[in-house]
């Protein structure tokens, strides 16, 4: 049997034991079969002798047993690491931070406690997936929405707290910002409700965010301060109609333009979904589907002038390119944009921003999509991408497979996501900085980055801010993986020099990421280590998670 570090094997089998004890002997799991499912699939650095590994796993069925593990985890300073459903892919998986933790799997809580059709909120446990809680409101027929990432089969819980986003209208896509009210197990085993629901017998907790005093839900995402074990969720009333459509622009300079029509619409709250902006002139995909698309089929077939035209570019430009795509009808830029209401809304909707664009880009393009009534059948025919109807699904899993469009074989990704001003200035400039790296610094140098060429188009998730993405592949070849996380480290680093940090990342690269963000010589990580000594003083809550280490470790990390 494996053991944490400093713990004897006798002192780790009475609480091995006492586990069992509360949770049942079939829901503790020691074997090296059974923890090999508490791997981190994506890792880098699998099967090396620095891969993060766990010593056990426990699952229990209900609060009060997590509280009894917390409390048994204390007595005999067993670090634990929690877990949802585990299945975070590219973010760490179920691995813990720190080898030899106990991994607290809380899968078995899977009960949908209550989901409001008039007032659009769910109460749910961690375990609970987005398969769940869509198939249960399918099943009784409520005219509610969730809204779930890429890929649909983790937790809505366990990606708020890991700041996760999805695809509809942003008050709902932005997954933290859209809950309301949690409950959570401190470390010393003590219940906490927060917002409303620390009131008992509230009737508002997934209603009212704020209750009463200091609002701390935030202190329980990305952190290791407790283990949430119920949380609500707005949800979106279910539209009459969505309208996915397309503005066009054909110069180089529009970049500027079409981000500021971006930005109105949405701020506005004209568009409700997430906006995406593509180059069909540079053969860059804008929206998510066709991004898959290139994994399954691979990328557009471009003309040899174009693409040699492309390879000359500097930044995407050249007056002979952007001669190219006014010739030959090709778009420089394309914004995709999502309404969802009543028809005759959307169809109003639509008209303004297309009066808007008219009288300040020149020679403006306009696509209207089909008006989406059907969503399932919209979504079984790919008409749109599922997720923009909060239809959760596995098809992003094509991202990395081997497949027509991407023959190489992979074993996980690695992705870098730096947050830039939502300004063409500041995408114009990325681009320049991080091609320039690319092919200048000796660590990024012939790296397979994907998504950087030949120009990368930022993800529009949140709202106010873009989303830089890069991707880097795993495979089954260590030498070339070292490399890779070389390259990423690269890359954090370049991206802070410039002001750009991460929102989130796997845990091989929390404690650096958190590294960057030291404004005041590292104020904001000195607050995180004084909360964290103060109510998990032995430091057993999932040690290491984004980069906060409890006293007795913070040498190691």
């Amino acid at each position: 049997m494996r053991t944490p570090t400093g713990i004897s094997p006798s002192v780790f089998a009475t609480a091995i034991a006492a586990f069992a004890g509360v949770v049942g002997e079939e829901w503790v799991f020691t074997s090296d079969e059974d923890l090999d499912l508490y791997r981190d699939a994506y890792s880098p650095l699998r099967g090396e002798e620095d891969e993060r590994t766990a010593s056990a796993a426990v699952a229990p069925r209900s609060v009060e047993e997590v509280q009894a593990i917390v409390r048994i985890a204390n007595e005999h300073s067993i670090p634990l690491y929690t877990i949802s459903t585990g299945r975070n892919l590219g973010y760490g998986g179920s691995a813990p931070n720190y080898s030899g933790c106990v991994v607290l799997d809380l899968k078995r809580m899977n009960r949908i406690i209550e989901v409001s059709e008039s007032n659009h909120y769910a109460i749910v446990e961690p375990g609970v997936s987005y398969f769940d809680l869509y198939n249960y409101i399918q099943e009784k027929g409520l005219k509610v929405w969730i809204d779930c990432p890429d890929p649909g089969w983790g937790s809505p819980i366990g990606n708020a707290l890991d700041h996760g986003v999805g695809h509809t209208a942003s008050r709902f896509r932005n997954h933290f910002d859209a809950h309301c009210g949690m409950e959570v197990v401190l470390a010393n085993g003590e219940v906490m409700r927060t917002g409303m629901g620390a009131l008992p017998d509230a009737k508002t907790w997934a209603q009212f965010k704020l209750g009463y005093g200091p609002v701390i839900d935030g202190l329980f995402s990305q952190s290791n301060f407790g283990i949430v074990t119920k949380m609500g969720f707005w949800l979106m009333p279910e539209p009459e109609a969505m309208l996915k459509v397309e503005v066009t622009a054909t110069r180089y300079d529009d970049l500027h333009e079409m981000v500021e029509l971006l930005k109105w619409a949405e701020n506005s709250g004209l568009c409700d979904g997430a906006p995406q902006l593509g180059s069909p002139l540079l053969g860059s995909p804008g929206d998510t589907k066709a991004l898959v698309d290139i994994f399954y089929n691979g990328p557009p077939q471009l003309a040899p002038e174009q693409m040699k035209l492309i390879g000359e570019a500097k930044v995407g430009y050249s007056p002979e390119l952007e001669r190219y795509g006014i010739d030959n009808d090709l778009p420089y830029w394309k914004l995709y944009l999502s309404m969802y209401g009543p028809e005759n809304v959307v169809k109003a909707k639509w008209e303004a921003i297309q009066a808007r664009a008219k009288s300040r880009i020149k020679g403006v393009g306009f696509e209207t999509g089909p008006l989406i009534t059907d969503f399932k059948k919209a979504a079984a025919e790919s008409t749109v991408w599922a997720q923009d109807m909060g239809i959760p699904n596995l098809e992003f899993f094509a991202l990395g497979a081997r497949t027509p469009g991407n023959p190489v074989q992979m074993t996980g990704h690695l992705f870098f996501s730096a947050v830039v001003p939502q300004t063409a200035d500041a995408i114009l400039e990325a681009n320049r900085v991080f091609d320039e790296a690319s092919r200048s610094n000796p660590v990024l140098k012939d790296m397979p980055i994907l998504g950087l060429r030949p120009f990368a188009m930022p993800a529009g998730f949140h709202e106010r801010t873009f989303l830089m993405i890069f991707g880097m592949p795993v495979v089954e070849h260590q030498a070339m993986n070292e490399q890779f996380i070389k390259a990423f480290r690269a890359l954090i680093d370049i991206g802070a020099e410039h002001g750009w940090g991460e929102y989130r990342t796997a845990p091989l690269f929390q404690d650096q990421v958190m590294g960057i963000y030291d404004f005041n010589d590292g104020a904001l990580l000195r607050f995180h280590e004084t909360v964290k000594d103060a109510i998990d003083p032995k430091g057993i809550l999932s040690p290491g998670r984004y980069g906060i280490w409890p006293r007795h470790l913070r040498k190691q990390s």
